[in-house]
C-alpha cells in the first residue's frame, strides 16, 4: 500500500488562490461553487458548473472537492439511521451517522480521529489499537458528503455532533479549524448553536474551547461521579480529576453566561454506577451546574463482555430519582443498532489489518 500525497481541497485557500489566480478566474466564480456545494448540497458537477467551462477540468486537476472516498453505506432496516464508512487517503476507515429523527430534523455524528487513544473501556473505537487524527478537511468532508446524499431526499444536516470515533481535544487544533470553517459565512455558514463537541473530560482544553467558541455546545462523558468508579472505566479520570472537571465547568459557565448548558453523558451500567447512591453522588456533583443529563443504555462489545448494561426498569428509577433533584433528564435510545451505528465495531478490525500492511511496507 502506496502513500498517497493528497491533492489540496477547497478548504485549503492559499491552495485555491494559487490555482484560481493561474485560471485567471472571477473570485465570484469561486464563491458560487463553494455556495453550490456547501451551502445547497450540490453533487460535485453541479459546483464544478459555476466555472467557465474551460477551467473546470483544470481546477479540478488541482483542487480536490473530497478529501475522503466513501467506502460502504450501512442503512438500518429499523429506524432511519445511515452509517457512512469512509476511507482516508491513507486507507484507514472512518464512519459517520446519519440520524433521521421522527420530528424530522436531521443530526450528523463525526468522527475526529481514527480510532481514540482515551480507550474508554465500554468503546469500541478506543479498543482498535490505532489513534490518528483527522484533518479538518477530512472531518468536513463528512458533513459535505452526507448533505449531498440527504439533498435527494430533501434533508439537510440541522445538527452536527462530534460523537463519533476519537476524542475531539486530542485533535484541538484541527477542531478548531473545522468549526471556524463550518461556523464562517464563505463556507457552511452553520450556526454554532447546533453544533455540540463530546469530551471524556480534558479541563484545559474544556476552558479554551469556551473562549474561542462560546455558542458551541459541549457535552461531558462523565459516566459516574465516584472517582474510583470512573477510573474503572475510563483511563484519562486517573489524569484529570472530577474536581478537577467540575472547576472547568464552573469556568465554562462563567465564560457562556446563563445560557450555557452542558450535556451530561452517563451510561447505565449494570451494578457499577446505576444504584440510588450513585444516582446521589450525581446530583450532588452538579448541584451549581446548568446541566442536562442524557442516560444511555450500554451497547454491548465484544472487547468489554465484563460490562453489561442496566434494566429498562434500573433506568428509569435512576432518572427518576434526578428528575426528583430538579435536573433535566432523558433517557436516549440509540438509534442505527442493527448496523452497529453506535460505535466503532465494523471498522475495528479492518483498520487494525490496514496498520498491520502499513507496518511490513514501511519496515
Amino acid at each position: 500500500m502506496a502513500n498517497v500525497i493528497p491533492k489540496p481541497t477547497l478548504f485549503d485557500e492559499q491552495a485555491v488562490q494559487k490555482v484560481r489566480r493561474e485560471l485567471k478566474l472571477d473570485p465570484q466564480h469561486l464563491r458560487r461553487l463553494r455556495t453550490v456545494l456547501l451551502k445547497h448540497r450540490g453533487q460535485d458537477e453541479a459546483a464544478l458548473a459555476e466555472l467557465p467551462e474551460g477551467a473546470r477540468e483544470p481546477f479540478a486537476q488541482h483542487i480536490a472537492l473530497h478529501s475522503l472516498s466513501l467506502h460502504k453505506r450501512c442503512d438500518s432496516q429499523q429506524d432511519g439511521a445511515t452509517k457512512l464508512l469512509f476511507r482516508t487517503c491513507t486507507g484507514l476507515l472512518i464512519e459517520s451517522v446519519i440520524l433521521r429523527i421522527a420530528s424530522g430534523r436531521t443530526t450528523l455524528c463525526v468522527s475526529s480521529q481514527v480510532g481514540c487513544a482515551a480507550a474508554c473501556d465500554f468503546c469500541a473505537t478506543g479498543k482498535m489499537g490505532v489513534a490518528q487524527n483527522l484533518t479538518a478537511e477530512e472531518i468536513l468532508d463528512q458533513v459535505v458528503q452526507a448533505n449531498q446524499l440527504l439533498a435527494a431526499e430533501d434533508r439537510r444536516i440541522r445538527n452536527l455532533v462530534f460523537m463519533g470515533m476519537g476524542e475531539p481535544f486530542h485533535n484541538e487544533q484541527q477542531l478548531y479549524h473545522t468549526l471556524d470553517l463550518l461556523t464562517s459565512a464563505e463556507y457552511f455558514n452553520h450556526s454554532p448553536r447546533r453544533v455540540l463537541v463530546s469530551t471524556v473530560g480534558i479541563p484545559d482544553a474544556m476552558v479554551r474551547f469556551a473562549y474561542k467558541f462560546p455558542k458551541v455546545n459541549l457535552a461531558l462523558s462523565l459516566h459516574s461521579a465516584r472517582q474510583d468508579t470512573r477510573e474503572r472505566i475510563i483511563p484519562l479520570a486517573k489524569k484529570y480529576s472530577l474536581e478537577q472537571l467540575r472547576d472547568a465547568l464552573m469556568e465554562r459557565q462563567k465564560i457562556q453566561g446563563t445560557e450555557s448548558t452542558v450535556m451530561i453523558e452517563y451510561l447505565m451500567l449494570a451494578s457499577l454506577n446505576d444504584s440510588p447512591d450513585d444516582a446521589a453522588a450525581l446530583i450532588a456533583w452538579l448541584d451549581g451546574l446548568r446541566a442536562h443529563v442524557n442516560l444511555i443504555p450500554c451497547n454491548p462489545i465484544d472487547d468489554a463482555p465484563h460490562l453489561t448494561g442496566s434494566d429498562r426498569e434500573t433506568i428509569e428509577h435512576f432518572s427518576g430519582l434526578l428528575k426528583q433533584a430538579r435536573l433535566t433528564t432523558t433517557i436516549r435510545y440509540s438509534l442505527g443498532a442493527d448496523v452497529a451505528a453506535a460505535c466503532g465495531q465494523l471498522v475495528q478490525e479492518k483498520n487494525r489489518e490496514i496498520v498491520k500492511q502499513l507496518k511490513v511496507i514501511q519496515a
